[in-house]
């Protein structure tokens, strides 16, 4: 059975501005070493931002060419989402980007209607299944968060993903619906929060957590709004709580249409 050593970059995102955050990421990237995954916020290198047009690039962009150049230089996985424009369309689109420069993408699901996020992006519809150092995985995004049917652990992954921009007048639900879909999916769930305020004054305060396939927290309780933690997930564990504990084989049969 695998282990898995994940960063965690809980940090503040410059406005519109991907230069800026790309340069400051790099640095905090560059604190990393001997991991296998780094996990970003939703919009990485933008904030939550409804300008789609204005900040959109292509997969061959410069955002996406950093996140593979960072990845293949520091032989790590790196997974965070950014705007992506194709074919006349804007993506709210994760990268799920591999040590050997390979990517694998997912499209935000559920658009936050409350921001118009849904007048300015076009939804994806499909979810995806990396599998990484023995890992089954399935990284989602943000508001997809609060829909459990979407989310169900019909797959068997063992790890759940949950890259965002959660602002802090709702910080309450995200802490209780990371630890919901750990708990009902059986599964390792870690979210990635940003902090810091946006062009719009909305606040966020992190949160950024991982949770164990019963429900409990194995991250720390950080007290510091920006930071870098080192968590290892046990592929033993997690199978082991499932053969002990059969509550996914009791589950409901049911197909989404």
């Amino acid at each position: 059975m695998e282990n898995l050593s994940v960063a965690i970059i809980q940090t503040e995102l410059k406005w519109e501005d991907i230069d800026e955050n790309l340069l400051r990421l790099t640095e905090k990237l560059n604190q990393v070493s001997d991991t296998d995954l780094i996990i970003l916020p939703e919009m990485f290198s933008t904030g939550f931002t409804m300008n789609a047009k204005l900040v959109a690039e292509r997969e061959s962009g410069k955002a996406v060419n950093w996140l593979i150049k960072m990845a293949t230089s520091k032989n790590t996985a790196i997974t965070g989402s950014l705007v992506i424009e194709e074919n006349g369309n804007y993506y709210n689109r994760l990268f799920f980007v591999f040590p050997n420069g390979k990517y694998e993408t997912y499209d935000k699901k559920h658009l936050f209607t409350l921001a118009k996020e849904h007048e300015h992006y076009s939804a994806g519809s499909e979810k995806i299944i990396v599998n990484y150092k023995g890992f089954k995985i399935c990284p989602l995004v943000c508001y997809d968060l609060r829909f459990p049917v979407w989310i169900r652990n019909v797959e068997e992954y063992d790890l759940l993903i949950f890259v965002a921009n959660w602002p802090n007048k709702r910080v309450k639900a995200w802490d209780a619906l990371l630890k919901a879909r750990s708990i009902e999916n059986m599964c390792y769930t870690i979210g990635v929060n940003r902090v810091g305020l946006d062009g719009n004054d909305h606040l966020y305060s992190g949160h950024s957590a991982v949770y164990d396939a019963l429900g409990e927290k194995i991250s720390k309780e950080n007290k510091e709004t920006g930071f870098i933690e080192k968590v290892t997930l046990s592929l033993e564990s997690v199978t082991k709580t499932r053969k002990d504990f059969g509550f996914l084989r009791d589950r409901d049969a049911f197909n989404l249409i």
